[in-house]
């Protein structure tokens, strides 16, 4: 009992997500009183019956190192939960379900803040007891209140979408990932076009100003809520979305191309200068993009960005402008990195 309540207080001790995930799979692993040959957490993708399986950590008893399938994966290539009847089971009814060919099968749901939906789902060499059971849930509680911690200091308080003080931490990872290779259970992704990168757009809502001197600032807030909302219907499961105060948001996204980064963007300003905002009506945003470089850095690729979307609102505003497009078109002179770092702290 004493190694349980250490590994717990090592495992309050960490701060990003994916080394909390491994530690949490590495724990329950030892947790028991029956020996648990794997555990695996799942993060619950999708909804209804396109529901997919993205995991989290995997680990084997022997097993040094954990595996999980990257953020980014090609959606079609996860596996269906529906596919998987103990854990659509465990869905289905909110608490832990057992396979019923094999007791020491068991899938346990987890829920937190967000409404992400995560399932740990163990197997033993024979049948898990109730106690055991009893103890792997109160690990997940444990654990379920780390991430809600984790999301109250990084999500803005308004909008709860991921704050900037985050954003250097996302960034490095998304670089990094870039050059990961495929796991071995999804060889076939559809991100090896050449041309196949992360990119970054910074979104500014045109006149923001005149909506809080009209109406107030809690109609102001109103529209934050809703332009988020509009944000998170837009993008995909693994897109990350900032609110880096004010009327500015940030979008940190995986894309094949250009052409699909920008129609993203397209849908989205598209979707906002249709939707009719209580009060205040027609608002339209103006959006920069620029793809990420090699040996970028945060300050770096957001100031690309940033000079995108002033050019957008000095030539008519409610546009997407690209960045290298725009250089390439002698409408913006390239900057050496140097010239175009700005402090976002």
């Amino acid at each position: 009992m004493n190694a349980l309540v250490q590994s717990l207080a090592a495992l309050g001790g960490l701060r990003d997500r994916d080394a909390l995930d491994t530690e949490l799979v590495r724990l329950v692993l030892t947790s028991s009183g029956v020996s648990i040959q794997s555990a695996n957490l799942i993060r619950v993708v999708g909804e209804g019956d396109d529901r997919r399986c993205l995991s989290l950590s995997a680990l084997s008893l022997g097993q040094e190192t954990a595996t999980r399938d990257l953020l980014w994966s090609d959606w079609s290539l996860l596996p269906k939960v529906s596919d998987f009847p103990v854990r659509q089971k465990s869905l289905d009814i909110g608490r832990a379900a057992t396979n019923p060919q094999d007791a020491g099968h068991v899938v346990l749901p987890v829920g937190h803040a967000q409404s992400l939906q995560i399932l740990l789902e163990v197997r033993a060499p024979k049948p898990l007891q109730a106690a055991d059971i009893d103890l792997l849930q109160s690990i997940l509680l444990a654990y379920q209140n780390l991430l809600g911690l984790l999301d109250y200091g990084e999500r803005d308080s308004l909008t709860e979408l991921l704050n900037r003080k985050t954003f250097d931490g996302a960034f490095f990872k998304a670089t990094a990932d870039q050059s990961n290779t495929p796991p071995d259970n999804m060889p076939e992704r559809r991100h090896d076009s050449p041309d196949s990168g992360v990119w970054l757009a910074v979104l500014d809502i045109d006149h923001f100003k005149r909506v809080n001197d009209n109406f107030g600032h809690l109609i102001g807030d109103e529209v934050l809520l809703l332009m988020a909302r509009l944000m998170r219907g837009n993008f995909r499961f693994h897109d990350q979305l900032y609110r880096f105060g004010g009327e500015e948001f940030v979008i940190l996204m995986r894309c094949d191309s250009a052409a699909h980064a920008e129609g993203a963007l397209e849908r989205l300003r598209e979707r906002v200068q249709a939707y009719a905002f209580p009060q205040v009506g027609t608002i339209t945003v103006s959006m920069g993009v620029s793809s990420l470089l090699p040996n970028d850095t945060p300050s770096s690729a957001f100031g690309r960005a940033d000079k995108a979307v002033y050019y957008a609102k000095e030539h008519g505003r409610n546009q997407v402008c690209n960045y290298q497009t725009l250089v390439a078109e002698g409408k913006l002179v390239e900057q050496v990195a140097d010239e175009m770092d700005v402090d976002l702290f």
